[in-house]
């Protein structure tokens, strides 16, 4: 069910799904906007020989600036991943045929198009709606993004049914029902989309293990997180986890109990995180959680509910237990997501060799043994 819910709302994704959603939409909209852009002239003569010269040279107008506006946004957003800028890059992808269409339609409702060429020329033109809503089922886009996309387009067709421009007979607008029909499917398309490429983004992405998210997408994603902290000039905040002596699970129990220990720690440390907080296995049975926009103490809080629910079980009955340091962006001062991550390894180390089974924080904050605590 929770993947189903992924697909209706576009918060539903992680950043990462998301950051990469984003640039496949914007990929796909340069190459449509281009597509575009070479030909919308391309049919100008057409209209200077089917219909009367006053009316194509209108026409021929409209279609040089709708192609201008669609090389803009072809050789627009080079260069970005943000989620926002995607959304918007589509909008205008279908702002600029709605426009061509709410002028062109009531432009050619004013002339007499009685020879049956031009009333085929013109269909093509009452059609246009209907071609840039399939035109949605090439974008990865969720159920609400699908709705909100087509319905500007929905109420430009029927807006000049009701004004009295239709091209067609009226009658074809009140059939215009198979409009929405359309729009469902290629929604339904697009969401098709982006669960496939959820998957194929899960798959790569993560650990196949612990399903932790795997060192080469966890930086990536650390370096995000680091930038967008650092420009909005907030806390950022790693715990760097390492499970104690795991290698002698190893040596005593065998592999098979030392990964069914480490599926058991990613799994407590993923139920007590945040949806927006990351859990990546950085090596063996070290992890990096990244908890962005919070401060030291709220780090620490969430540290001792962590600690609190446990890792898990060793193979012989005991507690499975991490040494744990914590670093924040801003109290460290660090310039870098690396000086960061050396920062939260260093107090790691410091909590090994001050007995184990304890978290150190900013300012040497300890949280001790649970047994010293009590």
């Amino acid at each position: 069910m929770a993947e189903i819910f992924d697909l209706f709302l576009p918060t539903r994704q992680s950043a990462f799904v998301q950051r990469r959603r984003a640039l496949l939409i914007l990929s796909r909209v340069r190459l449509v906007a281009a597509t575009f852009a070479i030909l919308t002239p391309l049919w100008i003569p057409v209209d200077l020989v089917i219909f009367e010269t006053s009316l194509a040279l209108y026409l021929a107008a409209l279609r040089v600036l709708a192609s201008i506006a669609f090389a803009l946004l072809a050789l627009s957003y080079r260069g970005s991943d943000s989620v926002v800028v995607a959304r918007w890059s589509l909008v205008w992808l279908l702002v600029i045929p709605t426009v061509f269409f709410l002028i062109s339609h009531p432009l050619l409702g004013q002339f007499a198009i009685t020879d049956p060429a031009q009333q085929v020329i013109a269909a093509g033109y009452a059609f246009l709606p209907f071609v840039m809503v399939a035109g949605l089922s090439v974008f990865p886009i969720t159920a609400v993004e699908g709705a909100l996309l087509a319905l500007p387009l929905l109420a430009a067709y029927f807006l000049t049914g009701v004004l009295g421009y239709q091209l067609l007979p009226f009658a074809s607008h009140l059939g215009a029902q198979w409009l929405l029909l359309l729009a469902m499917v290629s929604t339904l398309a697009g969401m098709s989309q982006l669960h496939f490429m959820s998957q194929l983004v899960d798959q790569s992405s993560h650990d196949g293990l612990t399903r932790a998210y795997n060192r080469r997408v966890g930086e990536e994603m650390l370096v995000q997180q680091f930038v967008s902290a650092a420009r909005s000039q907030a806390p950022l905040s790693l715990a760097f986890v390492d499970l104690d002596n795991f290698k002698s699970i190893n040596d005593k129990f065998g592999h098979e109990e030392g990964d069914s220990a480490l599926r058991a720690a990613s799994a407590s440390l993923r139920k007590v995180l945040r949806r927006g907080d990351i859990l990546i296995r950085w090596g063996g049975e070290e992890f990096l959680t990244v908890m962005p926009g919070t401060d030291p103490s709220g780090a620490m809080i969430a540290i001792s509910r962590m600690r609190a629910a446990g890792l898990g079980m060793r193979p012989d009955g005991k507690p499975l237990t991490a040494s744990i340091g914590v670093a924040e962006r801003i109290v460290d001062g660090v310039l870098t997501w690396a000086e960061l991550v050396e920062k939260a390894d260093q107090r790691m180390y410091a909590a090994k060799q001050n007995g184990k089974d304890r978290a150190i924080g900013c300012g040497d904050i300890l949280i001790a043994k649970t047994e010293e605590v009590g």
